[in-house]
């Protein structure tokens, strides 16, 4: 056999071979990334590829068999991690245990780094052998950059999901390849808007605002009080307004106890397909600042962005932040397409009036519309699928390392 079809036999033996991947997520958000990446590599890869890790419901439903409950590290703020860190540390090490014990092909950490990246140092430090990959990371271009450098040490690539990233990643000696946004494909699944007026009895041209203050404990505790007081001062200036609260498993009992008594019609949502359904009813969102911007923004609905941390949490994030803008669409397009108020400013009396102003305007939700379109096109919309480009770029990652 010659010296070249004996390296392409040894390529197709390395392409063909199981792969073994073990994918840790720390949040619904990540969940949800975590499940387009898993649909990518069968996509690719059909059933050479084995899945181990940590997810939530939508990994599940791609195959994975998660390690532990995903609820036990979705937590954000000083006042809910610090009484959370012994059982996140627990969790931490079982992660990495088991990737020692098991020496799959790869580890991908998906987002929350505060805890992901916990399990990739640990495992580097433990195992130098174990590649690491990380999908979604932290926007260390916005704040603390020199965590880039720290990363280049337990990381092997990042699947970044803005193209500047790449050079950014790439100066700090970390190897990256621009994926796209995966948020993009979920446009897609914007239907149904209709269907899901006429299930819940809202009649077509009643006013429908889309309320979603989070998927995090901390987040119900401190935004949805504020969203809750900006409805009832909307419900006496919009006559007619009904409110949809799509929420998430893990904290639909505390938002139901929470919204005892809320101020207008309320339809609370649990599960995808009626989230973004919500997505195509409401005419406008009132939400936390997170992933589901970049959502609704790629569903072309109006919105107004509102976040709140605790005292102390936001108090030392300031001294670390270097972009002027809390949300993606607005931090991507170096604007405020989308109205947002940040801690103090966003008060019941700000929200409701930002709101309200798009309800009644039309040229401003039309504005938001062309600037999401904008935001659209920077993300890669049009182009290749970006889960299943992550999905190509992780399979010849994993070829080039078997070739070495």
């Amino acid at each position: 056999m010659s010296p070249r079809a004996d390296a392409q036999t040894k390529k197709t033996d390395a392409q063909l071979k199981m792969l073994n991947l073990m994918l840790v997520c720390g949040e619904p958000s990540g969940d949800a990334l975590g499940a387009q990446l898993m649909a990518g590599l069968k996509q690719l890869a059909g059933d050479r590829v084995h899945f181990t890790g940590v997810g939530g419901l939508a990994m599940a439903r791609e195959g994975l068999s998660s390690l532990y409950p995903l609820d036990d590290t979705a937590v954000m703020g000083l006042r809910e991690v610090v009484p959370a860190i012994p059982a996140i540390l627990g969790r931490v090490k079982q992660a990495v245990d088991f990737a020692v014990g098991t020496k799959p092909d790869v580890v991908v950490v998906i987002d929350s780094p505060d805890f992901t990246h916990r399990v990739a140092r640990a495992i580097k430090k433990r195992d130098p052998s174990i590649r690491t990959v990380d999908y979604v990371a932290p926007q260390v271009w916005a704040s603390r950059a020199y965590r880039a450098k720290a990363m280049a040490q337990y990381f092997d690539l990042v699947l970044a999901l803005f193209p500047f990233e790449v050079a950014f990643f790439e100066k700090y000696g970390l190897r990256a390849a621009f994926v796209g946004h995966p948020v993009i494909e979920r446009a897609a699944k914007v239907t149904g808007g209709a269907a899901l007026r006429a299930r819940l009895g809202i009649a077509h041209g009643a006013p429908l605002l889309a309320v979603l203050p989070g998927s995090r404990t901390s987040e119900i505790r401190f935004i949805l009080p504020v969203f809750r007081q900006a409805v009832e001062i909307l419900a006496c200036k919009i006559p007619g307004l009904v409110t949809v609260l799509p929420t998430v498993p893990h904290v639909a009992q505390r938002v139901r106890a929470a919204s005892e008594g809320w101020p207008t019609p309320l339809h609370i949502l649990e599960g995808e397909a009626d989230k973004y359904a919500a997505f195509d009813a409401a005419d406008v969102a009132l939400a936390a600042s997170g992933t589901v911007t970049a959502e609704l923004a790629l569903a072309h609905t109006p919105m107004v962005v509102g976040y709140k941390l605790g005292g102390l949490t936001f108090f030392l994030s300031k001294f670390l932040m270097t972009v002027t803008h809390i949300t993606l669409i607005n931090i991507l397009l170096g604007r405020e397409a989308v109205p947002e108020f940040l801690q103090s400013r966003a008060t019941p009396e700000n929200l409701a009036a930002a709101v309200e102003h798009l309800f009644r305007d039309e040229a401003a939700c039309g504005a938001q519309i062309e600037a999401m379109k904008e935001f659209g096109h920077l993300l890669g919309e049009g182009d290749e699928a970006p889960s299943l480009r992550a999905a190509r770029t992780l399979l010849t990652f994993l070829d080039q390392s078997a070739g070495m």
